[in-house]
């Protein structure tokens, strides 16, 4: 059996789009939890690549669904185009994820006649691992890098409070903002194009994404139904 690669995951993601987004589902009948739907979603395209490709599978250990190519599956809504994941580290806001993302954004819709659900996928899009930073936090980043700044200007930045209210929202006491910058002063961070919110877990939001998909390098249009 062939070896799943990125490329084929994305050629399969593609594929797969096409077909659920016509295929009505019973199961998914009256279902309003977005959990359910993207847990459905997940299941049945690995059991679709199952069946042609051999990879390791994902676990709680690993974290991402993918772990041999370092790819985690997203599934969200396009009402409202956000999942949540892992929290390891605040150098995940500025240096990435540590993993690429493969996102199924779709339209649920009920059939009441026939008591079945289709999801409409609307866009399949990949975001390469570089690219899962958050989008104004990399922006700041890269103008005070541009305007010759310096060590105590990156920490002023991450740690921006006004009346109180932490603006970047960094979750980092003093001392490791100032690691923090000193490896931004010794390795760049790249644009990213997520915007990540701090929870227990980071709350990562897709419309930027959904916005650049195919105009910026590593936002892959994987598939698009725009009817």
């Amino acid at each position: 059996m062939t070896i799943l690669t990125t490329e084929a995951l994305c050629i399969e993601a593609a594929t797969f789009s096409a077909t659920e987004s016509i295929h009505p589902e019973p199961l998914l009948y009256g279902v309003t939890d977005g959990k359910a739907v993207g847990t459905y979603i997940e299941q049945k395209f690995k059991l679709y690549l199952k069946q042609r490709y051999e990879f390791i599978q994902g676990n709680s250990a690993s974290g991402i669904d993918f772990p041999g190519l370092l790819v985690d599956v997203k599934v969200t809504s396009i009402r409202q185009p956000q999942s949540s994941c892992p929290f390891k580290s605040a150098r995940q806001k500025i240096f990435g994820l540590g993993y690429s993302l493969l996102i199924f954004v779709y339209d649920k819709t009920d059939n009441s006649t026939n008591r079945t659900a289709t999801l409409n996928i609307l866009h399949t899009i990949y975001v390469s691992a570089e690219r899962t930073a958050d989008f104004q936090m990399t922006r700041g980043i890269c103008n005070i890098l541009a305007n010759e700044g310096n060590k105590d200007d990156l920490i002023a930045f991450m740690s921006d409070v006004c009346d109180g209210l932490r603006l970047r929202n960094l979750p980092v006491d003093e001392i490791e903002a100032g690691n923090i910058a000193d490896e931004i002063l010794r390795n760049e961070p790249m644009q990213g194009f997520l915007t990540i919110s701090n929870a227990l877990q980071w709350r990562l939001q897709y419309g930027r994404v959904i916005e650049r998909a195919g105009q910026e390098d590593g936002i892959l249009t994987v598939y698009r139904n725009n009817p």
